[in-house]
């Protein structure tokens, strides 16, 4: 199959035999899941009586039809196998140049199967594979291993803590860019893949180029006059620490192991703190005018939003470096920060033990390691907490631990992280948009009225952007009619903001089924029971109570019906049967 957009081209690599072929998927399969996740999670669905660790859990790596092109925001790749951290749908989408050069060699994807017998690396070039030996990269840290890889087109690389079993370690895609969620570089090194590179040379074909040049400029001029993305304070000027503030004045910053919503040190530490200190450069993913990334004038890459508010308020530290310090150590050494600092402050809690930046370094050290205390908090706070018997004091939502927005602060949030198929992320459905910086409608952040719904949508439409593949910063202004124009200019299939809807609605349920499959149901779409006994810090001019339980329960079951699932959060036939997808899968 030959479109515009696609390729119609999926690269198998066979790591234990070092052998490849190219298959070409059918045009319906394109049709049903469009690329990037959806794609990807054709290819996991075929799994689902494995383990995360079968040497026959594939790792998948898709791109998306606007991939390659000048649509804007889409140079991104989604990864996904099955969570080596949380045992659900494990998948992350990643910046960088990846996902456009597997497009410019060819390719909608790459699926890695089998595992090999020794360390290597894959290098891809357009038609050509090779399989190298890795072995002396493996004392080295991602910075000094990248710096040998360098000319092989995009790398994506896995670090000593992957090495050593981190449980939650990440991929490090061109250096500067993570796929950090769910411990999806833990599955890269159980294969003994140390590095992944592509390159090629092919113009990714678009249907019709002055179409999507009237999309591009919808588009541009949307997000031109959005306050949060351009504005003076705004994402591409400050970076997502932009929202540093926002959550401290509105009493929603996770502190003390989210015992508190307020740091009263974090004046100090917001994106202003940052810019004066370290005079930030811009820097961003392949086909991105937003460039949210940040890096010191010297090179060094600065925190993003979860990790500077999770290394400060979370673990107490008012001192900035330190969590500069820290995320260049969890970088270098490849681990996930949300969840590096949500089991610093479980151990802190349970162990009564306030960390000084000294300490944080220290324990960081011995996690990247797996050696002293590291070698027990590196399978993270679940399971941490749980061996403590105080298996409440882990801040985590089906294993993964919760990023840097309160859920007593935003009842959709709250919502969200509870229904997230990869456990506790904001990404899934991202409410902030709407509760807090009240775009496109705002809402009452303090009820449950509206949320199912609203969770629900946002859930399908991020699944699409992640299917397409884009950045959902760029949805704080655009919409899925502005990219349903350009997907039908690139690929030239006519194509409308509800096709898009419904097929983000499937993508999503199936994803639900695979996680049923697995044994998932609606005692792990919950909260942990901190959020419904204890308060919140409340602010001079309102309170933050804890969550009702009562009305969690009702949202989550309205979630449940608009959703299609049954009493208990499973899938249903007949849902399924609406969505084209196959009930016989399960």
């Amino acid at each position: 199959m030959v479109r515009h957009g696609w390729t119609g081209r999926i690269l198998e690599v066979y790591l234990g035999s070092r052998t490849s072929r190219v298959i070409e998927p059918p045009a319906w399969l394109y049709d049903k899941f469009i690329g990037g996740k959806g794609l990807a999670g054709h290819y996991l669905s075929q799994h689902l009586d494995m383990e995360w660790d079968d040497p026959d859990m594939p790792i998948l790596i898709f791109a998306g039809p606007l991939v390659g092109t000048r649509a804007p925001t889409s140079g991104r790749a989604t990864v996904m196998s099955r969570s080596p951290l949380t045992g659900t749908v494990g998948d992350a989408s990643v910046g960088g140049s990846l996902g456009t050069k597997i497009k410019q060699a060819r390719y909608d994807g790459i699926i890695l199967r089998g595992s090999s017998d020794k360390w290597i690396g894959v290098e891809i070039v357009d038609d050509e594979v090779a399989f190298v030996d890795a072995t002396p990269l493996l004392d080295l840290t991602n910075g000094d291993a990248m710096e040998l890889l360098a000319g092989k087109g995009s790398v994506a690389l896995v670090g000593p803590a992957a090495q050593r079993g981190v449980r939650f370690s990440s991929l490090m895609v061109d250096r500067h860019f993570a796929a950090a969620r769910n411990g999806i570089g833990l599955s890269f090194a159980k294969k003994r893949i140390k590095y992944l590179s592509c390159d090629g040379g092919t113009r990714v074909p678009v249907h019709d180029a002055r179409e999507l040049d009237r999309a591009r400029e919808d588009i541009f001029r949307l997000v031109s006059a959005s306050p949060i993305l351009l504005g003076e304070s705004g994402i591409r000027n400050m970076g997502t620490p932009a929202l540093y503030d926002l959550m401290h004045t509105r009493r929603m910053m996770p502190t003390d192991n989210f015992r508190t919503t307020f740091f009263p040190d974090a004046p100090n530490l917001n994106a202003y703190a940052v810019k004066k200190l370290y005079s930030p450069r811009r820097k961003g993913c392949a086909g991105c005018h937003i460039l949210c990334k940040k890096s010191s004038a010297d090179g060094v890459v600065l925190p993003e939003f979860e990790t500077l508010s999770h290394f400060t308020a979370l673990i107490g530290n008012s001192d900035l470096h330190t969590a500069v310090r820290a995320n260049v150590l969890c970088n270098e050494y490849g681990i996930d920060t949300i969840s590096a600092a949500v089991t610093l402050a479980c151990f802190s809690e349970i162990e009564g033990e306030d960390l000084t930046p000294d300490r944080i370094m220290e324990i960081l050290g011995q996690i990247v390691r797996r050696e002293g205390i590291g070698d027990q908090l590196a399978d993270g706070s679940a399971l941490w907490a749980a061996s403590r018997g105080k298996p409440t004091s882990s801040m985590s939502v089906k294993g993964l631990e919760l990023p840097a927005y309160d859920p007593r602060g935003a009842y959709g949030m709250a919502l969200a992280y509870a229904t997230s198929t990869r456990g506790g992320c904001h990404l899934r459905a991202y409410p902030i948009g709407h509760e807090i910086l009240r775009k496109p409608v705002a809402t009452d952040r303090f009820s449950f009225a509206g949320k199912a719904r609203i969770i629900k949508i946002a859930e399908d439409t991020n699944a699409v952007i992640d299917s397409l593949t884009a950045c959902k910063f760029v949805f704080f202004a655009s919409s899925l009619e502005e990219y349903a124009h350009a997907l039908s200019a690139v690929t030239g299939v006519e194509t409308t903001a509800t096709d898009l809807s419904k097929t983000g609605e499937r993508i999503y349920y199936h994803e639900r089924i695979m996680n049923a499959r697995w044994g998932f149901n609606s005692k792990d779409d919950d909260l942990p029971p901190r959020f419904f006994k204890e308060a919140g810090s409340s602010g001079p001019d309102f309170d933050v109570p804890p969550l009702d339980r009562d009305d969690f329960l009702r949202a989550r079951a309205r979630y449940y019906k608009v959703r299609g699932l049954d009493a208990d959060g499973a899938p249903t036939r007949d849902k399924a049967k609406e969505l084209d997808l196959e009930w016989n899968d399960l």
